[in-house]
């Protein structure tokens, strides 16, 4: 090692970073509300019968209507949470970085430089075809699972913007 090399690490000042939170984001498409509701229905509805038939098979036919009302409270809860979580998702797409959003009862921001991203995915399900929707999932090293998943993007953004994160991903060079 060079004698003439210094390590250095200065501390950096909180108060001097640049503020990720004054970005404006991007809402999501309105058809995502709709999605949302749809598809929290049918997941609740399949969770409300499974419940019914535990309480069912665990304490009786009576308990059963216990089941019942417990399912109904769920699907309730999960329409709730469906009007409610379109209006904290939103997403930035910037020079360096990619910024997320979402969360109704936790919520989280996830900023992910360019420069980590190593593979870029666009994904929809029937349901999300069904609205024109679609999700892009972006993938860091050594990740299983997507770093940041930007949901309820009409097809042509979502591939627009996987086109752009491709074309710098591509031309970044890699340390």
């Amino acid at each position: 090692m060079d004698s003439a090399v210094q390590f250095q690490n200065e501390p950096v000042d909180p108060a001097a970073l640049p503020d990720f939170s004054e970005v404006e984001l991007h809402s999501v498409e309105a058809a995502f509300r709709t999605y949302q509701m749809l598809s929290n229905l049918l997941w609740g509805l399949l969770i409300g019968v499974g419940v019914s038939l535990a309480f069912w098979l665990f304490w009786g036919f009576r308990a059963m209507e216990w089941g019942q009302w417990l399912g109904l409270i769920i699907l309730i809860g999960l329409q709730f949470h469906a009007v409610l979580d379109p209006r904290y998702r939103g997403w930035a797409l910037r020079d360096h970085d990619l910024i997320a959003r979402e969360g109704v009862i936790w919520r989280g921001t996830v900023v992910l430089p360019i420069a980590r991203i190593q593979h870029v995915e666009t994904a929809s399900g029937p349901l999300e075809r069904l609205f024109g929707l679609m999700r892009l999932q972006c993938y860091s090293a050594g990740g299983m699972t997507a770093d940041v998943v930007v949901h309820g993007l009409k097809p042509e953004t979502a591939l627009r913007i996987r086109s752009h994160l491709l074309q710098h991903i591509g031309d970044a060079p890699r340390g």
